[in-house]
């Protein structure tokens, strides 16, 4: 073949002779463009630019601008950290560094543990190799030379017997480094510009704790030190809003070893905000015509086997317990209890919607690497609901269900969030009950409830519940990654698994469909999330105490008193600090625990039935009458006011 014809993203096409590079390709086009390229898109795969072309092609040249750039650029920074601890630590056995969500990073088998004065001289030795600029090659292998050339390196002979074909690929960097890798990469060290390592973390070889435990070593890249820079502050920030260190220093909650993991204590403070949101939720249920029911934390494994989460969530089940006559396991879900509750009674096409609510215990097998603080625990308090309604009924039981989203999000003062469709994978027999028809009417119904309502949404497939398609409400954190909290699922299928039924206007018995739903996720996640987005200074209505009052000296003290008995009897939560020390102590501590108002007394306020008022975010507000602080807070609170 004399000449292959390249096609390029505007259309436009090039006859060029086999072996021609897309940097070559980019070079024809603009001298700018192929010093911006970082990587080519071949037929839809990613390509080094170095690699030739043999064949006729669809090429599109990758820059900065576009996002699989930047993986691959953190790819090849990780490739430039191996390289730079195997010149430090010749001794180091490499795993894997694959790029991931904000940076990279690579797995070392090292019988020394890593320090964070390591981190530093790694990082010294990675910009003097950058600043050889040394190329990205990439080299084939056959399998058995591989196997020889690895013989010291357990990890790479186990990757190339289990992932490798024949021949393989290989990436050198510079005359002493060379990896197995399929790429590709950016051309040369002198494309990457911004990059910082940042921990040290233990990581068992594939994921699994049966595996030798490695040394992993975290990193992030960027385009450009502004980016890098940008998102070192985000760290810096998410750092501070950390449920994790404010639950210890606010006194929220702690995790003890005694209990086990992922099953924290609540403290008082942190006790009082969880009740304070369940009460709140549950008001509002009430008030949307919800009936609450109290249902065990476990049951039979027969109800499971019947409801199809045994087949379906078995793993992240805890083990069964093998009782006299029965064997009982702890619920994964409330959804069978409901649907025994609805059960309990006869009911004709007049009773529906049933809407029952439950605060419902659930526990789940999370691995030990997983669990973190609030957010991710093996025991967890939902607020959900099940809502059993005729098919003609479920746009409007939708339609209520998010005005109940959006305004208990409105009275949290929730703004980052947006609306995912998550839908079945047709190809998926095994995750997926198998009804092809079901789930395309369950998918149709919630998308023409969702445009229905003019909710923007983005579509997830592979995302739905095993027994239908459900709308996620994904919340992101300062550093963007997103978690589902709320949660609605159209359900065609338990109502069958179970043979729902009412009794319709013909006579006729009918089968109801199910919305479960739920609007403020876990207590614990919620509490979590609400810690890192006010960094722990809780709106007035949510603040564990809302009010410290402080007494200059042991004069003030029974009129502190006195002041706090009003606060009390006005429904605030209070606090009084009369120890024997200094007032500007008391004020910076009860700052530090972040209490929106510090109400200091001395004699003047005394002699005035006033109080010094202090607020944590605007100082000094002047002494006012203590029944104008109290109509003050108590308008906050009734408001539910977020901003201060």
């Amino acid at each position: 073949m004399s000449e292959i014809e390249i096609m390029l993203p505007d259309g436009s096409k090039q006859a060029v002779p086999p072996g021609t590079r897309p940097i070559d390709i980019a070079q024809s086009i603009s001298p700018r463009l192929a010093d911006a390229a970082i990587v080519a898109k071949v037929n839809g795969e990613l390509y080094d630019l170095t690699r030739p072309l043999e064949a006729n092609a669809a090429v599109q040249i990758l820059t900065p601008k576009d996002p699989e750039s930047l993986e691959v650029y953190r790819h090849s920074t990780a490739h430039l950290l191996a390289a730079a601890v195997l010149e430090l630590y010749p001794e180091t056995k490499l795993g894997i560094g694959p790029p991931i969500e904000n940076g990279f990073y690579y797995d070392f088998d090292r019988a020394v543990p890593f320090t964070p004065e390591d981190l530093e001289k790694i990082e010294k030795k990675m910009w003097e190799i950058q600043s050889r600029h040394l190329p990205y090659e990439r080299v084939y292998t056959p399998k058995n030379e591989g196997l020889k050339k690895y013989a010291d390196a357990w990890m790479k002979c186990e990757l190339i017997t289990e992932r490798a074909g024949d021949v393989f690929s290989e990436y050198t960097l510079g005359p002493h480094f060379i990896d197995f890798c399929r790429g590709p990469h950016i051309p040369d060290t002198s494309k990457i510009k911004a990059f910082r390592l940042l921990s040290i973390a233990g990581a068992y070889w594939k994921g699994s704790e049966r595996n030798k435990q490695l040394q992993r070593i975290y990193g992030t890249a960027f385009f450009s030190k502004k980016d890098l820079d940008d998102y070192l502050n985000r760290l810096e920030d998410a750092k501070r809003r950390d449920h994790r260190k404010l639950g210890k220093e606010l006194e929220l909650f702690t995790v003890n070893e005694s209990v086990g993991a992922g099953l924290p204590l609540w403290l008082p403070k942190g006790a009082t905000i969880r009740r304070v949101l369940e009460e709140y939720i549950l008001q509002r249920e009430r008030a949307a015509g919800y009936e609450h029911v109290y249902t065990p934390d476990l049951a039979k494994v027969d109800l499971y086997e019947r409801s199809g989460h045994w087949e379906h969530y078995h793993d992240s089940m805890f083990p069964p317990m093998d009782l006299e006559t029965e064997r009982m396991v702890l619920r994964p879900m409330n959804c069978p209890h409901h649907i025994l509750v609805y059960e309990s009674k006869r009911h004709s096409y007049r009773d529906l919607p049933v809407r029952i609510a439950e605060l419902g215990n659930m526990y789940r097998y999370e691995r030990s690497g997983a669990l973190s603080g609030l957010s991710r625990v093996r025991r967890m308090t939902l607020n959900d609901a099940h809502i059993f309604c005729t098919p003609d009924q479920i746009k409007e039981e939708f339609a209520s269900v998010m005005k109940l989203v959006e305004q208990a999000y409105r009275d949290l003062g929730i703004k980052q969030y947006r609306y995912r469709l998550s839908l079945h994978d047709k190809a998926d027999k095994e995750k997926y009950v198998d009804n092809d028809a079901m789930w395309e009417l369950g998918e149709r119904v919630l998308r023409e409830a969702l445009d229905s309502l003019g909710l923007p949404y983005f579509e997830a497939p592979g995302e739905a519940a095993f027994y239908g398609p459900k709308l996620d409400v994904q919340f992101a954190d300062v550093m963007g990654h997103e978690e589902t909290y709320s949660t609605i699922q159209v359900d065609f299928h338990l109502p069958n698994q179970f043979g729902l039924i009412y009794v319709g206007a013909d006579g006729k018995e009918h089968r109801p469909v199910i919305i479960h739903r739920a609007i403020i996720s876990t207590m614990e996640r919620m509490v979590s999330y609400l810690i890192e987005l006010y960094a722990g200074a809780f709106p007035v209505w949510l603040a564990p105490v809302q009010a410290s009052v402080l007494p200059i000296t042991d004069r003030q003290s029974e009129y502190a008193r006195n002041v706090k008995r009003k606060l009390d009897e006005a429904g605030i939560r209070a606090a009084l600090d009369d120890r024997n020390e200094k007032v500007n102590l008391k004020i910076r501590e009860a700052q530090l625990q972040k209490i929106p108002y510090m109400l200091v007394v001395g004699d003047r306020e005394q002699q005035n039935g006033e109080v010094a008022v202090r607020h944590r975010k605007h100082g000094d507000q002047g002494a006012k009458p203590v029944a104008a602080v109290i109509a003050e807070i108590r308008g906050l609170i009734d408001s539910k006011a977020v901003a201060e």
